[in-house]
């Protein structure tokens, strides 16, 4: 037996007496040690001392990178259970202001509805009801709804739905008629206007 392998030997005994519960690390350099001390013959070889510190630091390098790596997939399973929470109160919230400042439009729904079986002026009762109407789609316009001008225009498909086609040679391509009225949302079409386009 070599020096080099008693003086191994002595350190592992000491390291023993002072702490009795080995990580697996150390487990792990003391069998890769005693590989590395004997060649395939079953002899002792020496074995440098840099390659066994070079090993230690590889295996606490790699520990590290380990522990950095649970960490980071621990922040990122927290980052997406957090942002689609944010994203749940963002619709929800959302939908509750909307729904605030509709209720004013509700209200006045109601006395309309109201005084409307008792008036006997049927002018003064629309009236009532184009200003609620007004008020109604001011509230959405401040959201981004712009309904759409079709009649007349082009016909375009990014646009319009084409429900029919009728003779009309000064409006061959266009749009003759509106059925339904079509809607974009901050620029973005929520509703195609369906039409009816001239052939």
């Amino acid at each position: 037996m070599s020096k080099r392998k008693e003086k191994t030997q002595m350190k592992e005994k000491e390291q023993d007496l002072e702490s009795p519960e080995k990580n697996d690390n150390q487990e792990l350099n003391t069998e890769v040690k005693n590989e590395e001390t004997e060649n395939a013959d079953g002899q002792e070889i020496e074995c440098p001392e840099a390659v066994t510190d070079t090993l230690e630091s590889l295996q606490i390098k790699n520990t590290e990178l380990q522990d950095k790596y649970v960490r980071l997939m621990a922040e990122f399973e927290n980052f997406k259970k957090r942002t689609r929470q944010e994203r749940l109160d963002l619709i929800n919230s959302a939908g509750s202001e909307m729904i605030v400042n509709l209720l004013p439009v509700i209200d006045d729904m109601q006395r309309g509805l109201e005084s409307s079986e008792k008036a006997e002026d049927i002018k003064s009762v629309r009236e009532g009801f184009e200003l609620i109407y007004n008020k109604f789609i001011g509230i959405l316009k401040q959201k981004g709804l712009e309904p759409m001008d079709a009649k007349g225009k082009e016909f375009d498909t990014d646009f319009h739905e084409a429900l029919t086609m009728v003779e009309d040679k000064k409006m061959k391509g266009k749009v003759v008629d509106v059925i339904e009225k079509g809607y974009t949302l901050n620029g973005k079409v929520i509703r195609f206007a369906k039409v009816i386009v001239g052939k």
